[in-house]
C-alpha cells in the first residue's frame, strides 16, 4: 500500500515543528510548507520575529527530521484578502479579527491548493484542535473539536472553516497539553524547542496599530466625548422584555449610536479607525478620577466616545446582532431555520470563558442573548457557539 503523503505547515514555531515529527511517526511520508505571506518589517514592533528568521528555523526542523521543505510566496494572496479586509473594515469602524480570516482564506485555502499541487493526500497545522469524523444519514461529517488544552484551545480561530476545509485537515498536537508539546521539543533537540510563540496579527506579527493603519487611513484630528453612565440604556431590563420579538431585540442587539449632545469633549484624538472598544492606551487624556475607556465611535464623523473605569456600562452588551449573509455553519446539517430559537454556549473572542446564551434566528439574521452582559462585544469581531467541545459555527458581529 502506498504511503500517504501529507503536507504540514511548518512556520518556524514549536507547534507545527512537533506536529511534523508526530505524523512521521504514525507513518505519514511528511513534507514541510512555509508560506511568506508578509514581508514589510516596518510596521513591526522591534525584537519580533520576520519571516526569514522563520524560514530559517523551518528548515532547520525540517533537516533534523529528514523532511523536504517547500517555500512559496504568497504575500500577494494575503495583501488582497486579508490586509485589504482589514483596512476597510477600520475605515468602516469595525474591528477585524485577521487571525479568524487568515484561517479561513490563506492556511485552509490557499494552503490547501499549494499542498495539493504537490500530491498531498491530508494536510495538517500545529492548532491546538481536534477533529472527529461521524457518519449522518450515510454521510461523512466532520466535527471540529476545541484542543485538549483549555488554556491554548485554538478552536475559535477555525470558526470560519467549512467542511470541504475540514475534510482532509489533520490537527496532530490538539491531544496534547503545551508543556507536553514543549518537552517533545527539547528531547528531540528541535531549534524551535525554546522558541516563544508568536503574538500580534497572523503572520505579520506585533505591530503598532496606528502605524499600521496608516499605511492606507491617514491620521485626521477629532474629538474625545466622554459619555456618562447615566446616557447607556438598561439593557438587563430589555432583555427580560425582549422574550425573542425582533422589534425588541433589534433595540438590544443592534449596534449602539451614541449622541456628541450627550457628552463633553476631554481631548482630541488623530482618527477614530485607529481605536476599538475596550481599548484604553493611545487616547492621552489625564486628569479623570478613574481611567478612560473606549466605549464607541463614529468613524463618519471622526468622533471618538470614552467613559471613566472599567466597569462602566458602556463597555458591556447583552446581545448582538449577525447578518443573514455572515452565519456560517460548520455543520450546516445543524444550522437553525428562522422562526427557531436555542440555547448554546457561545464567546466573542479567543480564551473567553464559553458564556450562557440564547440564539433567536429570523430571515435578516440571528440575535444573541446572553444571560450576562459582556464586556467588549465589537462590531466586525466573531461570535462563535458550541455543544459541548464541538464549535458548530460562527457569526460577523453587526
Amino acid at each position: 500500500m502506498k504511503t500517504k503523503k501529507v503536507i504540514i505547515g511548518l512556520s518556524g514555531g514549536v507547534d507545527s515543528s512537533v506536529a511534523a515529527w508526530l505524523l512521521q511517526q504514525q507513518g505519514y511520508a511528511v513534507e514541510g510548507l512555509f508560506m511568506i505571506n508578509w514581508k514589510d518589517s516596518s510596521v513591526t514592533l522591534s525584537g519580533d520575529c520576520s519571516w526569514e528568521e522563520d524560514v530559517i528555523l523551518a528548515r532547520l526542523v525540517a533537516k533534523k527530521l529528514g523532511i523536504p521543505l517547500h517555500v512559496v510566496d504568497t504575500s500577494e494572496q494575503y495583501r488582497k484578502r486579508i490586509v485589504d479586509y482589514m483596512f476597510r473594515e477600520y475605515e468602516n469602524g469595525r474591528t477585524p479579527n485577521p487571525d479568524v480570516l487568515c484561517n479561513r482564506e490563506i492556511k485552509f485555502d490557499v494552503f490547501i491548493i499549494k499542498a495539493g499541487e504537490l500530491g498531498a493526500d491530508f494536510f495538517a497545522t500545529g492548532h491546538y484542535c481536534r477533529k472527529e469524523t461521524v457518519r449522518i444519514a450515510g454521510k461523512e461529517v466532520c466535527r471540529l473539536l476545541a484542543g485538549a488544552d483549555i488554556n491554548k484551545d485554538q478552536s475559535y480561530f477555525l470558526c470560519q472553516l467549512n467542511q470541504s476545509q475540514l475534510k482532509d485537515a489533520l490537527f496532530p498536537v490538539g491531544h496534547l497539553l503545551k508543556p507536553e508539546v514543549r518537552k517533545i521539543a527539547a528531547e528531540l533537540d528541535l531549534a524551535t524547542a525554546a522558541r516563544k510563540d508568536s503574538q500580534g496579527i497572523c503572520f505579520v506579527g506585533k505591530v503598532d496599530l496606528p502605524t499600521f493603519l496608516q499605511q492606507q487611513l491617514k491620521p485626521k484630528k477629532g474629538d474625545i466625548i466622554e459619555i456618562q453612565p447615566g446616557f447607556i440604556p438598561d439593557e438587563v431590563s430589555m432583555a427580560s422584555k425582549a422574550a425573542g420579538e425582533p422589534e425588541k431585540l433589534d433595540i438590544l442587539c443592534g449596534g449602539r449610536v451614541f449622541i456628541p449632545e450627550n457628552g463633553v469633549k476631554v481631548g482630541e484624538h488623530q482618527g477614530a479607525w485607529y481605536f476599538t472598544v475596550g481599548q484604553r492606551k493611545g487616547l492621552d487624556v489625564g486628569g479623570t478620577p478613574e481611567p478612560l475607556f473606549v466605549i464607541g465611535s463614529d468613524t463618519e464623523n471622526n468622533i471618538l466616545y470614552v467613559g471613566q473605569g472599567k466597569d462602566h456600562p458602556g463597555l458591556f452588551r447583552k446581545g448582538l446582532f449577525i447578518a443573514d449573509k455572515d452565519i456560517h455553519w460548520i455543520r450546516p446539517d445543524l444550522a437553525m431555520l428562522p422562526g427557531e430559537k436555542r440555547r448554546y454556549p457561545a464567546r466573542v473572542r479567543y480564551r473567553q470563558a464559553l458564556q450562557a446564551a440564547t440564539l433567536y434566528r429570523y430571515e435578516k439574521g440571528m440575535y444573541m442573548v446572553f444571560d450576562e452582559p459582556q464586556r467588549g462585544i465589537t462590531p466586525g469581531q466573531f461570535a462563535a457557539w458550541y455543544d459541548g467541545d464541538e464549535l458548530l459555527g460562527s457569526g460577523v458581529i453587526g
